[in-house]
């Protein structure tokens, strides 16, 4: 008769409720906290090389850098902006002959009264490795992008 008095004691013992409901909330909250960060982390440099990109814009078309050592100096403005370095920050030539949709390296493969288009081809590169890669979830972000900057066009003589 005593067993069921115990248990009727217990039921009605609301002294410990609050302590075993934050040890099983306040994991997840630190959790969903962690991940919320670690996302605003990830848009925070999405945006930051965004707007790398769009000062390299600007500068290439206020220069037009058709020499290696312009193209060289944008590069190191953008590795500076963003602390990347050189490997993962390309400027290069390109060009487009007439209304082709392709891009050439090679400023004489476009033929003789075709309209020449000049470009310069801006890559950047990065990887972000989230903490919740360090346990085995997920996989590090990587960051691609690329943009073509017209800044000349005109008829191959």
């Amino acid at each position: 008769m005593r067993g069921p008095m115990i248990l009727k004691r217990l039921g009605a013992d609301n002294s410990g409720v609050f302590a075993i409901e934050t040890a099983i909330v306040a994991p997840l909250l630190l959790l969903m906290s962690l991940g919320a960060y670690q996302i605003s982390m990830l848009v925070a440099r999405q945006t930051e090389l965004q707007s790398a990109m769009a000062e390299a814009e600007a500068i290439a078309l206020a220069s037009d850098p058709d020499t290696s050592a312009e193209r060289w100096i944008l590069q190191n403005v953008i590795m500076t902006s963003t602390g990347l370095p050189e490997a993962n920050v390309t400027v290069e030539e390109a060009y487009r002959c007439g209304d082709s949709s392709t891009y050439t390296t090679s400023a004489t493969s476009c033929a003789t009264g075709t309209v020449m288009s000049s470009f310069v081809k801006i890559r950047i590169t990065d990887t972000l490795n989230p903490t919740w890669t360090k346990f085995g979830m997920g996989s590090a972000f990587q960051f691609d992008q690329t943009r073509y900057v017209l800044y000349k066009q005109a008829t191959k003589a």
